[in-house]
């Protein structure tokens, strides 16, 4: 392509909104332009950065054995009433009526759709398994969407489903996926790691996210080095202490007053306790129901875990009339002695004894308080962060943190979706059984996001060279002398005619303009000629990632980029 023809608008301005790199570049660089909260036009170079990582995904999911298909985007709400998902999905789902007053709503996902296909095609197990994908617009009604294209409300995304006949199917068909996505992340140039994650409002009893690996992350991952060990916040695991021990205070319950005293830190400095000491009690509402939640000063609830352990629907702290029912007293007082609710511990009140908690009474907190000798626990379970430095769930070592953007995620779905809107088959036996499913998706715009703020310099964009929109820039110093510009358009249209993905920049500009907007946009390879250089036969090869500077013959450089492209470096 020549520069002077393409719809490529650079610039040096971005909106104020713009906080992450990727954000930034993206606009500055011409890939996106913002049509309205949350919609994002790409533009001729981004999109070809957007198929690049169509073509790899469709490559590696046609390799694993799924073949592709195209749903509507707009779907009927019975679909999702017959699931459980219209009201449970809550109000990203974005819901309307046709003018026959039937309702619909803008798919977010396509479990509902996929599941009705099957279900009214597939009839025996001689039809499975079955895996399959499209490449399709989503729409989520995102409260807040930031960060460019990494949390909008319209986006692209790969998803795939599988339909297995029994567990072990459906564990064959997860490792395919698994694989498959090892290997479209690996083709993409990405430094990424597979982690263990929550299912949330897909469901399913299993799931995996593929994190790259970024400081400017929004998802802190908790992994281990020795034994690979890896998981989001919300799914990594505390370690479960090996016995209550403890024994409990020699002191009776003390009754202090402590006007006005309710955060740990206020309570910590009244009482001139530490925040080991203390126990923090929660009172959520699960499914409308109070419950307890009990744990160590100085550790936070993981609500996902809480939610998870209790099975519940939904979960949200209790309002103020809930908890004045379970403890008699207003917000920020509530103890586990006396409450009218089940006490569930996090594991980090194991063996622990002479704490200190609310009194269920306003301004007042208990001291010398002994878990199981002046309330019961109805059970200890893992409900907390884990903290870093904490040790390893599966091999004892320390936990380390790092920071990612999630990109991919594959699930096991198990039977949610196909059980509650029968998709079933026969056996071998004539008797009819319930499909299996996987869900597996990637998004198409995150990982380009991703990559960049991968990839990155004070100057702009390096592309890894798999999804790069081009591979190599030419560009004569200056396009007026004759012998530069024919030069030039030898090289590139040696460089077409081998599919490379070129482009031949043919602006009257001065030098220094065009290096800025090279790097800037990012492009792996530049090749510059210049008259000094030309003048002995020679061209200027420079890598954008490496800033290396390669002078090689003209009749060189066709074989030097194309080594350079199949070794993808």
């Amino acid at each position: 392509m020549r520069y002077s023809e393409m719809f490529l608008p650079t610039g040096r301005e971005v909106p104020s909104d713009a906080e992450l790199i990727s954000h930034k570049l993206m606009i500055r660089a011409g890939i996106i332009r913002k049509l309205t909260g949350g919609i994002y036009s790409y533009l001729p170079f981004g999109y070809r950065a957007i198929r690049k990582v169509e073509q790899i995904v469709r490559e590696e999911m046609n390799r694993a054995g799924a073949q592709e298909v195209f749903l509507p985007m707009v779907q009927p709400a019975e679909l999702w009433q017959e699931s459980g998902r219209w009201v449970h999905y809550g109000k990203e789902l974005l819901r309307f009526r046709d003018r026959h007053e039937r309702e619909y709503c803008l798919g977010p996902t396509h479990e509902e759709v996929i599941t009705d296909l099957v279900r009214h095609e597939i009839k025996t197990y001689r039809q499975l398994p079955r895996n399959l994908y499209q490449i399709q617009t989503k729409f989520r009604d995102e409260i807040r969407p930031r960060f460019g294209v990494m949390r909008c409300r319209e986006f692209g995304m790969k998803d795939a489903y599988s339909f297995d006949a029994d567990e072990t199917g459906a564990e064959i068909s997860y490792q395919k996926m698994f694989e498959a996505y090892q290997r479209i992340f690996t083709r993409c140039g990405l430094h990424f790691r597979p982690v263990e994650a929550d299912s949330g409002s897909i469901g399913g009893s299993y799931s995996h996210e593929f994190m790259v690996m970024a400081d400017s992350g929004e998802d802190a991952i908790a992994f281990c080095n020795v034994c690979q060990y890896a998981a989001n916040l919300e799914k990594a695991e505390a370690v479960e202490p090996d016995k209550e021990g403890g024994i409990s205070s020699p002191f009776p319950i003390e009754e202090v007053h402590t006007p006005g005293v309710k955060t740990i830190e206020e309570v910590c400095a009244f009482l001139r306790v530490k925040p080991e000491e203390v126990v923090k009690t929660l009172i959520f509402s699960a499914d409308g129901v109070p419950v307890a939640i009990l744990i160590r000063g100085d550790q936070e609830v993981n609500e996902i875990k809480v939610k998870n352990y209790l099975g519940s629907d939904t979960l949200e702290l209790a309002p103020d009339d809930l908890i004045l029912a379970a403890t008699g007293s207003p917000r920020g007082f509530a103890g586990a002695v006396g409450i009218k609710a089940r006490i569930i511990a996090d594991y980090s009140l194991v063996g622990m004894t002479d704490c200190v908690m609310g009194a269920n009474r306003e301004d007042y907190h208990l001291r010398h308080v002994s878990p199981g000798r002046d309330f019961p626990i109805s059970a200890y379970a893992d409900l907390r962060i884990i903290r870093n430095g904490d040790p390893c769930p599966r091999c004892g070592e320390k936990i380390l943190f790092a920071r990612g953007i999630e990109v991919g995620h594959v699930f096991k779905l198990g039977t949610k979706y196909s059980k509650a809107m029968k998709a079933i088959y026969l056996d071998r036996n004539g008797r009819e059984q319930t499909m299996v499913m996987g869900c597996y998706g990637i998004g198409i715009g995150r990982t380009v996001a991703a990559a960049i703020e991968q990839n990155h310099d004070a100057d702009g964009i390096i592309w890894p060279l798999p999804i790069a929109p081009y591979q190599v820039i030419i560009t004569p110093v200056n396009v007026n002398e004759k012998n530069l510009s024919e030069t030039a358009e030898e090289i590139y249209q040696t460089l077409i005619r081998k599919g490379v993905d070129v482009i031949l920049d043919d602006r009257d500009e001065r030098a220094g303009v065009k290096f800025k907007d090279a790097d800037l946009i990012g492009i792996p390879y530049r090749i510059t000629i210049g008259p000094k250089k030309l003048a002995e036969g020679i061209v200027e090869i420079k890598s954008r990632r490496s800033a290396e500077v390669v002078t090689l013959p003209v009749v060189e450089v066709e074989a030097y980029i194309m080594t350079r492209i199949r070794e993808g470096i």
